[in-house]
């Protein structure tokens, strides 16, 4: 069976609370998840001094709510450049594990290990992936979206030798996206193929042929 994924989970990223200064003991604030601009989830923050107080109310799979509240402890990890490193300590019993996102399942908001979560990239396939590469490079090269659509011109300001190396990316990656698409649609070419010799073996069988 395979994994869920962590784009099906609510997160919590410190690397997007932190900046907001929401992090400073004693501070008290709400986080929300909003989607199409409606909110469908909120969860009350408190930070202290190397922790952050987290209370919500959940359920499961349509079941009674739960009121849930705990503590969610920080650790710091020095920036080689000065500073430091802010992450969450996963609260999940005998985890600990040091991350920058937590998610929120089930039970409480704990690390993809605890819930052993895929991330979305690892359960594409080779050519979605380089189909996605090559639109990353077309969205950073302000070309047109879809790698059907051919290339665009160099962007104003870009050097030369940047362009030529995203070009040579992009195409590598399109030439990647083509062959499995190739390979995918002749796999249904064969199937089409098979399930067609099927029907016309039993409309043989029906009138009497024997071959």
């Amino acid at each position: 069976m395979s994994k869920s994924c962590t784009d099906d989970y609510r997160a919590l990223d410190v690397r997007k609370i932190k900046p907001a200064g929401r992090l400073m003991p004693g501070g008290a604030f709400s986080w929300v998840w909003s989607h199409n601009g409606e909110t469908v989830a909120t969860i009350a923050m408190r930070a202290g001094i190397d922790s952050v107080r987290l209370d919500y109310r959940q359920r499961s799979y349509g079941g009674e709510w739960r009121d849930m509240a705990y503590t969610v402890r920080l650790a710091y990890t020095p920036c080689n450049m000065g500073g430091h490193r802010l992450w969450w300590q996963c609260p999940a019993a005998g985890c600990s594990r040091r991350v920058a996102v937590l998610f929120g399942g089930t039970g409480i908001f704990a690390c993809r290990h605890r819930y052993r979560l895929a991330y979305r990239s690892q359960r594409e396939a080779d050519d979605d992936r380089a189909t996605r590469r090559a639109d990353t490079i077309r969205c950073r090269l302000a070309w047109e979206p879809g790698i059907l659509n051919g290339d665009g011109l160099k962007p104003k300001g870009m050097h030369w030798r940047t362009f030529e190396r995203l070009q040579a990316e992009h195409d590598a990656h399109v030439h990647a996206a083509l062959a499995g698409m190739a390979v995918k649609l002749g796999l249904v070419r064969q199937r089409l193929g098979r399930l067609n010799v099927s029907r016309w073996c039993r409309g043989c069988k029906r009138g009497g042929c024997t071959t």
